[in-house]
């Protein structure tokens, strides 16, 4: 195997293996409050966290998971360069939604796109948050935001960044629909949940 191509192999995997952990999983049972997979969508993000009713824990999920892709991006930058974060950041996200160790099935990526954007090119990340708040505030959707933000942000990240950026990020927006298809049905259906309750999104 090349040499050149070890440190873009290990980005990956550094990626992968801090984006695994399941950091909605272990906070939720450290703070008693039960396995987040069986409440609500199963699902491990912070958006399902918040579902149990505890804000401190739905946020610090929210930051965690941002993190353990921003970590890795700066990591695999400072000692491989600028290639190497980018693979990093499509592991994250792959470890995120994909953790081996618990059967593949994890998150659906919006605090690990966070992450990666703003460890990757944060004027892009600013512009996702933005989006991302303009949209929930306004239709009160999560999911809709969601997809709005990482919908647009390949856009942006060929503007203020270059051809590069723009596909990795747009590989991300990609991986974010996939794991968004079943709010997709809903949001076409007319019955996704709104923002803090029961609401349909009409």
């Amino acid at each position: 195997m090349p040499t050149d191509f070890l440190p873009l192999i290990l980005a990956v995997a550094i990626g992968y293996l801090a984006g695994s952990i399941p950091f909605g999983l272990i906070l939720t049972q450290a703070a008693g409050l039960g396995d987040i997979r069986k409440i609500g969508s199963g699902n491990i993000g912070a958006t399902n966290v918040l579902r149990t009713g505890n804000k401190q824990v739905a946020a610090a999920t929210l930051v965690l998971d941002a993190l353990k892709a921003a970590i890795p991006v700066l990591v695999c930058r400072y000692f491989w360069g600028e290639e190497a974060a980018m693979l990093a950041a499509v592991g994250a996200f792959l470890g995120h939604c994909f953790p081996v160790w618990l059967g593949f099935k994890g998150g659906k990526g919006v605090a690990v796109m966070i992450g990666s954007l703003l460890s990757l090119a944060w004027p892009v990340g600013l512009i996702f948050c933005a989006v991302w708040l303009l949209i929930a505030f306004t239709r009160k959707i999560s999911s809709l935001a969601a997809l709005t933000a990482a919908a647009t942000a390949p856009i942006f990240a060929y503007v203020l960044g270059n051809e590069r950026l723009s596909l990795t990020v747009l590989g991300l927006a990609l991986l974010l629909f996939f794991q968004h298809r079943e709010n997709i049905a809903r949001l076409l259906n007319g019955t996704e949940s709104t923002i803090g309750g029961g609401k349909k999104a009409s």
